[in-house]
């Protein structure tokens, strides 16, 4: 996606692939990378590999393999941190939680239409918060700040058309989320405009975890 950006003030998006689920290679490959754009002074942690099987049916294996997403995201954060460390350079981590981290979902939004809300993505999402103060009160002295933004419901295209609409009745806003109405909190957090805030979680979910 970096490489088809537009570029108008000459940038040079490096497009690039990375697997955090691939543990074992993200040492290389993150040295690869930094070779060629210098140290990393922004990480967003939102890669995910998806499991979408409710609480009736999802297996051991599938569970534990879900929540190694967070596994990727902390093995990346450290590497961030050290490179920080050793160039005497400030960085930014953003994880990617959401609001089912903070809250479970409603039984009713999904019966009869979809299966229920994976139980997995929950306990994923949930320890990527505890994860980001938890990383944000030991590197703080390093200039190295963690935060994490929690999106709310922002659903695909390729969503249950009727199960969107019954969430909208769950919205205190009455509608769901647009994409373009996330990147503002993203720059937010990257930028120094967010430089004395760590270990927050910034949520932008039209008012769902409020009530």
């Amino acid at each position: 996606v970096a490489g088809q950006l537009p570029d108008p003030n000459d940038v040079n998006h490096l497009g690039t692939v990375l697997d955090h689920m691939d543990v074992d290679g993200l040492p290389e490959r993150f040295q690869t990378i930094s070779k060629q754009v210098g140290c990393i002074d922004v990480l967003v942690n939102n890669g995910h590999e998806n499991c979408p099987n409710d609480w009736t049916d999802i297996s051991g294996k599938q569970f534990t393999r879900m929540l190694a997403n967070a596994t990727g995201y902390f093995l990346l954060s450290r590497l961030v941190h050290q490179q920080a460390v050793d160039s005497g350079q400030p960085a930014s981590i953003i994880m990617l939680g959401s609001m089912y981290g903070q809250v479970s979902s409603y039984p009713d939004a999904y019966r009869d239409l979809t299966p229920a809300s994976s139980v997995a993505y929950h306990t994923l999402k949930g320890g990527v918060l505890q994860l980001t103060r938890h990383l944000a009160a030991y590197w703080a002295e390093n200039s190295v700040r963690v935060n994490s933004l929690s999106p709310g419901p922002f659903p695909a295209g390729s969503a249950n058309q009727d199960m969107v609409e019954r969430l909208k009745d769950y919205s205190p806003m009455r509608r769901m989320g647009h994409p373009t109405e996330l990147k503002g909190a993203v720059v937010f957090l990257a930028s120094e405009a967010s430089s004395y805030m760590t270990g927050q979680n910034l949520v932008i979910d039209g008012g769902w975890t409020i009530i």
